[in-house]
C-alpha cells in the first residue's frame, strides 16, 4: 500500500533498515513517551478486530480477556499493563510515513470523460512470476480482455491509487464502488519521487505526494513517461459492500481503522500485535496502533505506514509524512522475553 511517492531520504532510510541488525529489548511502560495520555480503549477495540486471526497460544488467552477489558479506558490500559511488554526491535530512528484510501470519481464502462482502466488481476497471473510491465499496460496489453474493473478519468489519480492499494470510486449512479489490492504484475518498484530528484526537477526533501501529482499534471508528456519509470503495476478487485464509515480491507482480511492502524514489515513484526509509536516531525504523534497491514515499500523492524482515513483531506495529510522516531512492539510477556532471548 504505500511507496511511489516517497522522496529519495525514505528509500535510502528504508534500505538502512533492511540490513540493521533486529535486536530486541524488554522495556517499561514507563520509558513509553505519552503512554498514560493516549486513549487505551479506542487502541484496544481496534485490537479486537483481528484478535482471533492471532493463532499463537500465547495470544489466545488474551484475546478471550479483550473484549471485557474494552468497557472503559482505565481498563484497558490496565489489560495492556497487565498481559503485555514492550519490545524495541531493531534500532532508532524509525521511519514513519503515511497512506490512506482515496475517493475518486469513475464509471463501470469507458466514456468520453472516463477514458483510464483499472484492472482485475489477469487469471494467468501467477504469484511471483514476472508479467507486462507498467507501460505495455497502459500501451494496451490487456484491452478487450474484460478484466476493466472500473474507469478513472485522470492517469495520475490511476498511479496514486495503485501506490495506496484501496480506494472508493463514486459512479455516475451516486454507487460507491470500493476495491482492494488484488495482486501485481512482479516487476521491482522504483520510486518517481527519486527519479525527479535524479533528473534535478527537485530536491529530495521537497518530493511528496502532492509534488508528485502537481508536476505530472503540469507537464503531462514527461509525466506520463515518469509514470512508466515505475514498471511495477498494481491489479484490483471488488470489496464487498463495506459500511460508508468502515476503512478499506487490510492485509488480515479486515477492514482497517483511520489513526489506529499501520502497516509493517511481517518478517519482524506480528500482523495483529500492538504498536506503540512515537512520531516525530512537524506534527509528532504519540499513540497506540496494531499492525493489520503490509505494503512492498514497508522493509524493516523501524518501519511503518500510517493509515490516515478516507479522502482528500487525509491524503494530503498522509502524503507528506516521513518523519522519524520509534516504535515499540508489545507482546505477550513469554513471547517478549523469548523475542529478547533471540535477539
Amino acid at each position: 500500500m504505500m511507496g511511489g511517492a516517497r522522496p529519495v531520504l525514505v528509500a535510502l532510510l528504508a534500505a538502512l533498515a533492511m540490513t540493521a541488525p533486529a535486536k530486541a529489548q524488554v522495556l517499561a511502560f514507563e520509558e513509553l513517551d505519552g503512554w498514560a495520555e493516549d486513549d487505551h480503549r479506542a487502541a484496544l477495540r481496534t485490537f479486537l478486530n483481528t484478535c482471533d486471526q492471532l493463532e499463537d497460544a500465547a495470544w489466545q488467552p488474551l484475546c478471550s480477556l479483550a473484549r471485557d477489558a474494552a468497557a472503559s479506558p482505565e481498563s484497558a490500559r490496565a489489560y495492556f499493563e497487565l498481559f503485555f511488554r514492550p519490545v524495541l526491535i531493531g534500532d532508532p530512528p524509525a521511519l514513519f510515513t503515511g497512506y490512506y484510501e482515496p475517493e475518486l470519481d469513475g464509471s463501470p464502462s469507458q466514456t468520453a470523460r472516463f477514458r483510464v482502466p483499472i484492472y482485475a488481476r489477469p487469471p494467468e497471473l501467477q504469484d511471483g512470476s514476472v508479467y507486462y510491465s507498467r507501460a505495455d499496460i497502459e500501451a494496451g496489453a490487456l484491452r478487450g480482455r474484460g478484466l476493466e474493473i472500473a474507469w478513472l478519468e485522470d492517469p495520475v489519480d490511476a498511479f496514486f491509487l495503485q501506490i495506496q492499494g484501496s480506494g472508493r470510486i463514486r459512479m455516475p449512479n451516486g454507487h460507491v464502488m470500493r476495491v482492494g489490492y488484488g495482486g501485481k504484475n512482479g516487476h521491482p518498484y522504483r520510486s518517481v519521487g527519486q527519479e525527479l530528484v535524479r533528473q534535478g526537477t527537485y530536491s529530495a526533501d521537497q518530493v511528496s505526494a502532492q509534488t508528485i501529482r502537481g508536476w505530472v499534471k503540469q507537464n503531462p508528456g514527461p509525466g506520463n513517461a515518469l509514470l512508466d519509470h515505475n514498471p511495477s503495476y498494481v491489479f484490483f478487485r471488488r470489496l464487498p459492500d463495506l459500511p460508508a464509515d468502515r476503512g478499506p480491507i487490510g492485509a488480515m482480511g479486515r477492514s482497517i481503522v483511520d489513526m489506529r492502524s499501520i502497516a509493517v514489515d511481517p518478517s519482524y513484526h506480528t500482523l495483529g500485535a500492538p504498536v506503540w509509536i512515537e512520531k516525530d516531525g512537524r506534527e509528532p504523534m504519540r499513540r497506540l496502533m496494531v499492525a493489520q497491514d503490509t505494503g512492498g515499500a514497508i522493509k524493516g523492524a523501524q518501519r511503518a505506514d500510517i493509515y490516515f482515513g478516507t479522502g482528500d483531506r487525509a491524503g494530503d495529510a498522509a502524503g507528506t509524512v516521513k518523519d522519524g522516531g520509534r516504535m515499540v512492539v508489545l507482546l505477550p510477556i513469554d513471547l517478549a522475553f523469548a523475542q529478547t532471548l533471540d535477539g
